[in-house]
């Protein structure tokens, strides 16, 4: 399990994160939800240790990592990777490895594990056999959301954090996408998923959390997509519903 306890952090006197304490169960889906520029994605870094917070604690399977630290300190802790794998919206594959080598790459550097998963699974499992061979600017960027999401899970993860992977793709795209998220938590990963798809975090999520100006306003089941119990999260889905 992970679980943050009053993580909070600042840019430049700016307070992006403000006293955030919340948990992520194993095998299950949290979703996280809010309006742009709430401070989302830096909550995401926090949480995976990409951005070091200014204050609180993160105990990762009994590590913890307690803050604020000296960046010389930081650097000598032992890092959750590649335990905890992170896939962003902005894919950052290499352009001039093939779609199958850049899959491959981090999985030179890990020890591997016989659970794991194997290049040819996760090829099946995206359904990339038609276009694993191409460079990333021979693919659409639904095949390359495919891509990047295999590249996470070649690492072997428990934790898998999403960073709005849906941003730009179609329908169908999406469909397939989501479908695959759902099939992995059946695998036992724990997902952490920043999304702007209500319907979808109604459907899978066992833990929503909706996010606004540094804040957990509410968190709880999907039931607070439906009931929710707060003014902020109930104008949010206002205006997240007239936007479809």
């Amino acid at each position: 399990m992970i679980e943050a306890k009053n993580i909070s952090f600042s840019y430049d006197d700016r307070v992006i994160l403000d006293d955030i304490s919340l948990k992520i169960k194993e095998g299950e889906i949290t979703t996280l939800i809010g309006p742009s520029g709430a401070g989302k994605t830096t909550l995401l870094k926090a949480l995976t240790l990409l951005e070091k917070p200014s204050s609180g604690n993160i105990a990762i399977d009994g590590d913890n990592y307690e803050f604020p630290i000296e960046a010389e300190e930081f650097e000598k802790l032992k890092m959750p990777y590649p335990k905890m794998t992170v896939s962003f919206q902005q894919q950052f594959l290499w352009p001039h490895l093939t779609l199958e080598e850049n899959i491959k790459l981090p999985y030179q550097n890990i020890e591997k594990t016989k659970d794991g998963w194997s290049f040819e699974e996760l090829v099946e499992f995206f359904n990339m056999e038609s276009f694993i061979n191409r460079y990333p600017n021979e693919a659409s960027l639904g095949q390359r959301q495919r891509v990047a999401l295999a590249r996470a899970l070649i690492c072997n993860p428990k934790y898998l954090f999403l960073d709005e992977i849906t941003t730009f793709l179609d329908v169908k795209q999406i469909s397939k996408i989501l479908d695959s998220v759902k099939q992995l938590k059946e695998r036992g990963i724990s997902i952490f998923i920043i999304t702007h798809l209500i319907e979808f975090a109604k459907d899978t999520a066992d833990q929503v959390l909706f996010f606004d100006k540094g804040k957990i306003i509410e968190k709880g089941s999907a039931k607070i997509l439906t009931k929710p119990e707060t003014e902020e999260l109930e104008t949010f889905l206002s205006f997240a519903k007239k936007a479809l």
